[in-house]
Formats: C-alpha cells, sequence, structure tokens
C-alpha cells in the first residue's frame, strides 16, 4: 500500500483538499483510507454507553461492532504513542492511505500553504514535502518543489498519483 501525507497548519484546508480528493481515487477504482493526528484528547465514545462503561472499568481495547461499522477503541492508559508505521500497521489492505497530520515523519507529502494564515512555510525545514499547494501566488517560491493550485483537485490528485506510480495503475483514473 502506498502512502501520501497532507500537512499544514490548522485552518489551511487539509481536510477539504482530502475531501475533495478521495472521491476521485475512489471513482477510479482506488482503495484508500485516511488517518489522521489529533493533537488533543479526544474521545468517539459517550458517558453512561456500555462500551464507554466498559473502558471506565479498566478494558485495554473495546471493539464496537455493528453491520454498518466497526470500531476499535485502544486505550494507551499512559503508555507511548505508537508511531505512524505501527498505526498503518492496522489497517486492512488497500492502495492508498492518505494521512492527514504526522509532520515530521518520513513519507511524502504536499504542504497545503495559505500566505493569509500569517504562518510561515514547512517545506523549506521539511525535506519530505515533495509539492506546496497554495489559493495564492507565493512570494517566495519554493525553486525544488513543484507549486499546485489548491482549487485545482484534479491536479494535485494527478500529482499525487504520478509521485507514487500510481498512474499507470487499472484503478488510477482520476
Amino acid at each position: 500500500m502506498k502512502v501520501f501525507g497532507i500537512t499544514g497548519y490548522s485552518g489551511s484546508g487539509k481536510t477539504t483538499l482530502l475531501e475533495n480528493l478521495l472521491p476521485r481515487f475512489i471513482a477510479g477504482g482506488l482503495r484508500v483510507s485516511v488517518i489522521k493526528h489529533a493533537h488533543h484528547h479526544f474521545d468517539i465514545d459517550k458517558p453512561g454507553k456500555d462500551s464507554y462503561r466498559h473502558r471506565e472499568a479498566g478494558a485495554g481495547e473495546v471493539l464496537l461492532a455493528s453491520s454498518a461499522r466497526w470500531v476499535l477503541m485502544n486505550e494507551r492508559r499512559g503508555a507511548p504513542e505508537p508511531t505512524l508505521s505501527e498505526y498503518l500497521e492496522k489497517f486492512s489492505p488497500c492502495d492508498l492511505v492518505l494521512v492527514e497530520g504526522f509532520k515530521r515523519d518520513a513519507i511524502p507529502k504536499l504542504e497545503v500553504y495559505r500566505p493569509a494564515n500569517g504562518k510561515p512555510p514547512l517545506w523549506p525545514d521539511n525535506p519530505h514535502i515533495v509539492a506546496v499547494a497554495s489559493d495564492e501566488a507565493l512570494a517566495v517560491l519554493p525553486s525544488h518543489l513543484p507549486t499546485l493550485d489548491l482549487n485545482d483537485t484534479e491536479s494535485i490528485a494527478r500529482f499525487i498519483l504520478a509521485h507514487l506510480n500510481l498512474e499507470g495503475s487499472p484503478h488510477a483514473v482520476v
């Protein structure tokens, strides 16, 4: 399975870009999964529900299953966070895993950069960024990286497929 990251600061449009890329890849027949890193405490469970009660009682893992979906919740209970590689091992086989976050991990990434956010670009200090997508012309262009129009999802999808050598795949029509 191929892995490609979408990185950038909060509010840059990473999630929106992923939402727009996913249907293109899936329409081409690719099996795509997504991993999103959250930098804060989150909970998908609700107090009072049986699964919540099981976790609160000390279960290390709780698998919640139905005919529509299943989710495996793993309580870290102070253990170190797994690496991106360890998380990726949890996925069922697929053609492509898109990764949102994990800024420093050694996977190819596209930086979503909006100068209006007032944050510095990540690409000068991150060797894993292979392209930059922006919604406006950049004052300083990364001469060694392709610069893509953030609003041209089709071109971004083609770039990702080409970078991962998936454009020749029978599933990779965008």
